[in-house]
């Protein structure tokens, strides 16, 4: 099998997985075939933001930039921000393109260690030339019309192919995006990927879990969360907090798929089924999202009982937790009294509880949920339930 791997320099992510695809194709017994994109010539395509980063408001920017630095950390990768980023790398990408086989993966590792490691100016031309010229390259061959025009159509194809970002890994026409899912591609070619860490001691008294009922990876870590807890032997805090009220807060879209490209949607909802596969979980896209949770909240306030059971309610059997009668039958069903818990949602206190949540939240930094308080550490993401488990190790 060939896994196809669409990278641009530009990306700090796609530099992690470019030190990690060797080694995965090793175990797997697989070649891979690297094909350089022009990640802007993909945004373009899909008609997305040039840099998406710059729409993100300032907990998501300061999110994002912690995870880049945890994850080059565990991935043991040599990295530093370039105060530069983002470059513009047409230049280099096309003397990545006007090569072939090992010379390409020999450039394309010369060019990362330029942008990421040595923080370079890959836009000054007396930093690619002895660049090239070690690889066998001159600066001509950049401007060779024909390497211009191969870039530009592998960028349109891989568009073509759903391709929205990267690193995007491609097997047999199925796509993933991310680094942080080559486990999933190992995976789809046969492999056995270890994904979170063995248990150990640790020091750790609880952690705190952030979430909302509307968001289908709130429900994927909520599956987890109270295994990994309970298998590192540490207390379990559900803090329910209202997800809107967060976005409002921060400065982020109410829902933000909607704001996403076509290809980007329609990967997210395959994502979501990967994760629920991954985890061995039922799911099902609830048919009356995007939901208003706040009574689901405050009663998974007064009985955090409740939390698997509207879990399962909204993201495997579909019910509108809009409705508050159908959210009384679904706690009835589970064994709890529905009415009693649905009634005392109106008491100010708990309110105010469930308010006072999403505050601590936003106070955190946290940008989104799930998010998983270790310490005074913060992970987002029901995709970074591994580091939470690593954060444990103390």
């Amino acid at each position: 099998m060939t896994v196809r791997f669409y990278y641009d320099i530009v990306c700090p992510y796609a530099y992690i997985a470019s030190l990690r695809v060797e080694e995965m194709a090793a175990r797997t017994g697989t070649s891979i075939e690297w094909c350089p994109v022009l990640l802007g010539g993909l945004f373009r395509e899909h008609e997305t933001a040039d840099v998406p980063a710059s729409t993100y408001s300032p907990a998501k920017a300061a999110m994002g930039a912690t995870d880049l630095l945890r994850e080059a950390q565990a991935c043991s990768a040599p990295f530093l921000p370039n105060p530069r980023h983002p470059q513009r790398t047409v230049t280099a990408m096309r003397l990545i393109t006007a090569t072939q086989g090992q010379a390409r993966i020999s450039i394309t590792k010369a060019l990362y260690q330029a942008y990421w490691v040595d923080n370079s100016d890959i836009n000054d031309l007396d930093v690619l030339r002895p660049i090239a010229e070690s690889h066998g390259l001159s600066l001509a061959d950049a401007t060779r019309p024909e390497v211009k025009t191969r870039l530009r159509e592998n960028t349109a194809l891989a568009a073509q192919r759903g391709v929205f970002g990267v690193p995007t890994f491609e097997v047999d026409g199925t796509l993933w995006w991310g680094q942080d899912r080559m486990h999933l591609v190992e995976q789809a070619l046969g492999g056995d990927p270890i994904y979170l860490p063995s248990v150990q001691a640790t020091s750790v008294g609880h952690i705190k879990f952030f979430h909302d009922f509307s968001s289908p990876y709130s429900y994927l870590a909520a599956t987890q969360i109270r295994h990994l807890a309970t298998s590192w032997g540490v207390r379990l805090e559900w803090r329910p907090i209202l997800l809107g009220a967060l976005f409002r807060t921060i400065g982020t879209a109410n829902i933000p798929i909607f704001t996403f490209g076509e290809a980007r949607r329609a990967y997210t909802l395959r994502d979501l089924t990967d994760w629920a596969d991954w985890w061995n979980v039922p799911f099902h896209f609830n048919p009356h999202f995007p939901m208003r949770t706040v009574t689901a909240g405050r009663v998974a306030i007064l009985e955090p009982k409740t939390t698997p059971d509207i879990y399962k309610a909204a993201w495997v059997d579909g019910v509108d937790l809009n409705n508050d009668e159908a959210l009384v039958e679904v706690l009835n069903q589970a064994g709890h009294d529905g009415n009693s818990l649905v009634s005392a949602t109106q008491d100010p206190a708990i309110k105010a509880q469930l308010r006072g949540n999403t505050e601590a939240a936003a106070s955190a930094g946290a940008c989104g949920a799930p998010t998983i308080m270790v310490g005074n550490q913060i992970f987002w993401g029901q995709d970074r339930l591994n580091r939470v488990s690593e954060a444990l190790r103390v």
